[in-house]
């Protein structure tokens, strides 16, 4: 996010902001480890997932998150098993020690924060024409079911499309674009045109990963349509909107420090 999607990081800080919370970044964090434990580098990714405990357990807070199904789901699902694979039974305690209080951003909005009314609760509003892509991760390791697309649904003035076919993967999948680039465009290819049929004006989602890949698709297309996380859809309001030009992502105006 810090590296590829600031926008979606500042978003995230603004609605938890608005909220009333108070942010910290622990600073000693790096990449989760996920694209290793996904190509099976396990001995590899032991250290990474160390340096991710260790930077969680640096700072006192009552919930870490991440505007991530992926990252989340490595670090409550993988990093314990990393560690146990490894042989380090320490490790796999403290990684499930982080793990159990990290989440994704939906999850933390309407788990825990108790937020339902986007507009209502967040000032949320975006009067675009939308469609939503679930993320593999947030699907079938979460369980998020349709959390992200509730809260998208009570934004002011959207209009949701439904997109056909909306649960069939991208192709993305990290390393298996690279590995399998013939197939992973193929599955690409199928949801273009599934967006394209909506007549969204973007497509959103909640990985960043995911509307990566989607968003070179589409642009490569001339499509016309763009990709944007959810959380800068929360964070868009009245005063201060997200605005959506073609390809281009432009956010205006200030977030909350």
């Amino acid at each position: 996010m810090d590296a590829m999607y600031p926008s979606t990081a500042r978003a995230t800080v603004a609605i938890l902001e608005r909220l009333g919370h108070e942010v910290i970044f622990p600073a000693g964090q790096a990449c989760c480890g996920q694209m290793h434990v996904n190509s099976g580098y396990f001995k590899e990714a032991l250290p990474v997932v160390a340096n991710h405990v260790q930077a969680f357990e640096a700072d006192e807070y009552d919930v870490a998150v991440a505007p991530s199904g992926s990252c989340v789901a490595s670090v409550k699902h993988q990093h314990p098993m990393v560690a146990r694979r490894c042989g380090d039974a320490g490790l796999e305690a403290r990684a499930a020690a982080v793990g159990h209080k990290t989440y994704e951003l939906s999850q933390l909005l309407v788990d825990v924060l108790g937020v339902t009314d986007a507009a209502a609760q967040l000032g949320s509003y975006f009067p675009h024409r939308i469609t939503y892509h679930p993320s593999c991760h947030g699907m079938r390791l979460l369980r998020l079911g349709d959390r992200q697309l509730d809260l998208l649904r009570s934004v002011g003035g959207i209009e949701l499309a439904e997109l056909p076919e909306g649960e069939q993967c991208c192709g993305f999948g990290g390393t298996f674009s690279m590995k399998n680039a013939d197939v992973s465009s193929a599955m690409l290819a199928d949801k273009t045109v599934n967006i394209c049929g909506t007549g969204a004006d973007l497509c959103t989602g909640g990985d960043a990963s995911c509307l990566m890949h989607i968003g070179g698709g589409l642009s490569r297309q001339r499509s016309g349509v763009t990709t944007m996380h959810f959380a800068e859809i929360l964070a868009s309001t009245f005063e201060n909107p997200a605005t959506v030009t073609g390809d281009v992502r432009l956010t205006t105006g200030r977030t909350a420090r």
